[in-house]
């Protein structure tokens, strides 16, 4: 089949957004499985100005060509490091002063639209677990927040890189800019709220 008329796209990239700044957010894969997982993790960490992405455990790295292909690049944007045991790391992040959260769905969970930030929260470790078996019960032993998102239907989860995408914006977005003026974008010469 041959293609009908001038290719085109609806593509416009929007001006970086200074409120997601505000926010010093590290990610946590906890012994994720799939690489598509990943790849797709690393480009929304990288939208979402992530600072560093922990590859822990069994999680493959970027290092994986199905990661660079659902990826599309991020990962050469996104800073990220290999580590073993996620529990040691989960540890030092929190001896370093970041607020642990980890999303998963227990019976101390709290919705993740529910959650009211601290103050000076503002540094903030990510936790999302395997596909499978979630997160490691010793890392939600030491979390400082546990998060769920709502289900309303019969599965009692979402995939673990949309998940950790909705956390992501969810959690840079309940730290508005201080200067009202930043948190309206332009765009095509309308502001978009």
């Amino acid at each position: 089949m041959q293609p009908v008329g001038e290719p085109y796209t609806n593509f416009s990239s929007l001006p970086p957004s200074p409120r997601f700044n505000k926010v010093d957010l590290v990610l946590v894969l906890d012994n994720l499985r799939s690489t598509l997982n990943v790849g797709s993790i690393f480009r929304t960490a990288d939208g979402g100005g992530v600072a560093h992405v922990y590859c822990c455990g069994t999680t493959p790295t970027p290092e994986h060509p199905k990661i660079k292909k659902s990826s599309l690049g991020a990962e050469l944007s996104t800073a990220w490091s290999l580590h073993r045991n996620a529990v040691d790391l989960v540890l030092q992040l929190k001896q370093a002063g970041n607020i642990i959260v980890a999303l998963e769905s227990t019976k101390h969970s709290i919705s993740l639209f529910e959650r009211k930030p601290v103050p000076g929260s503002e540094s903030m470790a990510l936790i999302v677990g395997n596909e499978i078996s979630g997160i490691d019960p010793e890392i939600l032993a030491v979390a400082d927040e546990i998060l769920a998102i709502p289900m309303s239907g019969s599965k009692v989860s979402l995939n673990v890189a949309v998940s950790a995408g909705i956390a992501i914006y969810t959690l840079l977005n309940q730290y508005p800019d201080q200067h009202p003026e930043n948190n309206q974008v332009k765009f095509s010469g309308q502001e978009i709220l």
